[in-house]
């Protein structure tokens, strides 16, 4: 029998993070991005093994489609749907 080797997660930083009197953290920009995080993006936060973790709330959907869930009955406009087409297709 082969033995096991310990996996240790991998810790990415983009710096020191300072809580703030409210409890609040800022996610650095560069973790955002690579991670898929939006403004308006709800999270958990997870206690797993004596360590906190921030997850998506809407596991498994993609940035851009929260981001159009987010924006879906936001519009408004004057125009008419063939209107619109027309602008979107260049007609």
């Amino acid at each position: 029998m082969s033995q096991l080797k310990q996996l240790h997660p991998i810790r990415m930083t983009g710096g020191p993070v300072r809580l703030n009197s409210k409890g609040q953290v800022t996610i650095p920009a560069n973790l955002r991005r690579q991670f898929g995080f939006v403004e308006g993006d709800e999270v958990d936060v997870v206690a797993e093994d004596g360590q906190l973790r921030i997850v998506h709330r809407e596991a498994g959907k993609s940035t851009g489609a929260r981001i159009v869930g987010k924006m879906r009955g936001r519009a408004t406009t004057e125009m008419t749907t063939d209107e619109l087409m027309d602008l979107l297709r260049g007609d």
